[in-house]
C-alpha cells in the first residue's frame, strides 16, 4: 500500500514536529500528561531505547527535544553529528515509545521546556538532579524531575572508541 493510500498510517516524519506545532498540540492547558527529554542521539544504541521506554512509561505522551546539527556541533565538536538532524529525527520518530521530536537549535533545552511545561521531566542517570536544565521551571509549575538510571556500556562515546578500535585492528568486533 503506497503512503497515499486510504487508511495508510502516516510515517515517522509526521512524528517530528517544530516549536509552534508542538505547542499548539501539547502544550497547557492539556488532558495529556506530557514527559520530556532531549539529546542529541547521534548514533541511536540500545541504551538510548531502554531509556526512551522507561520515560515513556512515567505519562501519557514522550516528547523528546533533537539538538539540531548546529548545536550539536557547538556542543560535541566540527566532526559531529555523524548522523544528520533529519535523519536522526526520523529514527527516534520511529521508535513505540516516541510520540514526537522537536528540534532545538540552542545549546540546552531550556527555552523549549519553559514553553513546554511538560508534567515529567526526564534525564539519564549520568545527569544529577540539580543540575538537569528546565528543572526549576517544571517543577514550579507543578511538575516533576526523574532520574532513569544510566545503562552502563551503552554509550555514544564508547560506541564511537570500539568503531575506532575496529579500525586499527581488523579482528576487533564493535
Amino acid at each position: 500500500m503506497n503512503a497515499g493510500a486510504a487508511g495508510a498510517t502516516p510515517g515517522p516524519a509526521s512524528k517530528v514536529l517544530g516549536r509552534p506545532a508542538l505547542l499548539e498540540r501539547f502544550g497547557r492547558p492539556r488532558s495529556l500528561r506530557v514527559v520530556f527529554t532531549n539529546g542529541c542521539f547521534d548514533l541511536l544504541h540500545a541504551g538510548h531505547v531502554l531509556y526512551l521506554d522507561a520515560a515513556r512509561r512515567l505519562g501519557d505522551v514522550l516528547v523528546v527535544g533533537l539538538n539540531t546539527d548546529a548545536s550539536v556541533r557547538r556542543l560535541k565538536g566540527p566532526s559531529r553529528p555523524l548522523v544528520r538532524e533529519r535523519d536522526r529525527a526520523v529514527v527516534l520518530a520511529g521508535l513505540a515509545s516516541v510520540d514526537v521530536v522537536t528540534p532545538f537549535d540552542e545549546d540546552t533545552p531550556a527555552e523549549l521546556i519553559a514553553a513546554l511545561l511538560p508534567d515529567v521531566l526526564v534525564k539519564g542517570g549520568d545527569y544529577d538532579l540539580g543540575g538537569i536544565v528546565g528543572r526549576e521551571a517544571v517543577e514550579a509549575s507543578g511538575g516533576r524531575v526523574e532520574v532513569i538510571p544510566f545503562v552502563e556500556g551503552h554509550s555514544t562515546t564508547e560506541l564511537l572508541r570500539r568503531v575506532r578500535e575496529s579500525q586499527s585492528d581488523p579482528e576487533a568486533v564493535p
